[in-house]
């Protein structure tokens, strides 16, 4: 009996699951999140672009978030190392316990940085470069993974948790660079349909499939993010590893009763 609720303990918190990203639940989110916060700026742009799903701009944050490292993609400024076809690239991190993480509370952090933002002076009282990030108006393309790190996160004050990984192209959060212009109505300084403040275009909109990845990616699937057959693990082979293991002990007792010493 006490191996069976350490079992379900271990099923409660080992087997979480954690969208991929083909998740198009996990899409939509993240897209979604990222054009509310964008059609919400205050003031208001002039020029914001509406902000749309990419799948190489997701492999790449996945292949990063694999490292399990609280800091920025050491391969950022390498041309073609982040986007086969976009030459810059942004990124934002959030880090935190396993159970505490959503698409829209790791983002709404990022988007809560505005407080300290001053788009008049474009200048910081704390740290808002996630935020500069998320409404660059020019950063049309996002796409994001999140990663399970159950051995731990690098430059992370606890010893595991999730780590969620965005890139953004064009990349944006340039010093000295407002992230929007404000002159005019929404729109008015951008080219295409006008909906809900944001400028669309089908080209920009449109989603295109990669075959590819980058050429840093060599970590294998066996890396320190959490295997994919977790819970069939745990709900199936341990189970089975359970019952077997008094028997083969019971076994080996009846066939070899001198081979144990008792005092």
């Amino acid at each position: 009996m006490l191996l069976w609720v350490l079992l379900v303990l271990d099923l409660g918190v080992s087997a979480v699951t954690l969208p991929e990203i083909t998740d198009e639940n996990f899409i939509a989110e993240c897209v979604e999140e990222h054009n509310k916060a964008r059609a919400d700026v205050s003031p208001p742009a002039n020029n914001m672009l509406y902000m749309s799903w990419d799948e190489a701009l997701a492999i790449t944050a996945r292949a990063w978030a694999k490292h399990c490292n609280d800091r920025h993609n050491v391969h950022r400024k390498e041309v073609g190392n982040m986007h086969p076809t976009f030459t810059t690239v942004g990124e934002n991190i959030w880090t935190g316990p396993l159970d505490k993480f959503s698409v829209k509370n790791a983002i709404q952090k990022w988007v809560d940085e505005a407080k300290d933002y001053s788009y008049k002076e474009d200048r910081c009282t704390r740290v808002c470069d996630h935020y500069r990030q998320v409404v660059w108006a020019q950063s049309y393309k996002v796409g994001c993974a999140v990663v399970n790190c159950p051995h731990g996160i690098k430059n992370f004050e606890r010893r595991q948790g999730a780590i969620f990984v965005c890139n953004y192209a064009p990349g944006g959060d340039i010093d000295g660079i407002q992230p929007y212009a404000t002159s005019g109505n929404p729109c008015s300084g951008c080219k295409g349909k006008c909906e809900n403040k944001m400028c669309h275009s089908l080209q920009r909109d449109s989603r295109t499939n990669y075959n590819w990845s980058p050429r840093w990616d060599t970590a294998s699937s066996r890396s320190s993010a959490a295997p994919r057959n977790s819970f069939l693990d745990i709900l199936i082979v341990r189970p089975i590893a359970l019952v077997l293991t008094p028997i083969a002990a019971y076994a080996v007792h009846y066939f070899y009763p001198n081979l144990f010493c008792y005092e």
